[in-house]
């Protein structure tokens, strides 16, 4: 099943970029303590490693929204909230990727309403030729093929979050008909190949 599938990013790919992303932030936001807030579950794997990445006192959050209906008429809904308020303060959305933009447009929305003193995005993929609403993204990891991809955080029916490169699925029906199809891609303890 490996030839069903291309690695877009090796996890020395990803562990580089996101080191450089992290560099960056710890230069831009020096003498501040800004708040990385996750979108569940996907940006997870993404959010921890960036995290030790940036030399500052940053925290965190995280939030959980659930997207559905087809096209601009989809309706989002926020399934978890910030625990913290973000008034006043710098914050920075921590995405796994970025695709069409109409749910993270109405994502960002919300948390402008919340007055922080400041609002960017991080993304470690941006697939910006899928993109309907115009998104500001200040740090972008890679700029994304317009593929179906599995790995580091992006799972299909839950599995292959724990890979730790990127890869890009040739046949996604397959996928489909059979969730657990590539799971060769995983060694025979279970474990993601390094």
């Amino acid at each position: 099943m490996q030839e069903q599938v291309t690695v877009l990013y090796t996890a020395g790919d990803i562990r580089d970029r996101v080191r450089a992303l992290g560099a960056g932030i710890t230069r831009e936001y020096a003498g501040r303590q800004p708040v990385l807030i996750s979108v569940l579950k996907g940006g997870a794997m993404f959010h921890a490693d960036l995290l030790r990445a940036i030399d500052l006192h940053a925290s965190v959050d995280f939030m959980s929204i659930s997207a559905y209906g087809e096209g601009s008429s989809g309706v989002v809904r926020i399934m978890k909230d910030l625990d913290r308020d973000i008034g006043g303060r710098d914050v920075i959305v921590v995405e796994d990727i970025v695709d069409t933009g109409l749910t993270l447009t109405y994502l960002l929305s919300a948390l402008r309403a919340r007055d922080p003193a400041s609002l960017e995005v991080c993304a470690l993929l941006d697939k910006s030729v899928r993109r309907i609403t115009p998104i500001d993204i200040r740090y972008r990891g890679f700029d994304c093929p317009d593929q179906f991809v599995l790995g580091y955080g992006l799972d299909f029916d839950e599995i292959y979050r724990n890979l730790p490169f990127i890869v890009a699925v040739k046949d996604v029906g397959a996928l489909s008909r059979n969730p657990a199809a590539f799971v060769s891609l995983l060694g025979p303890d279970g474990n993601a190949y390094r």
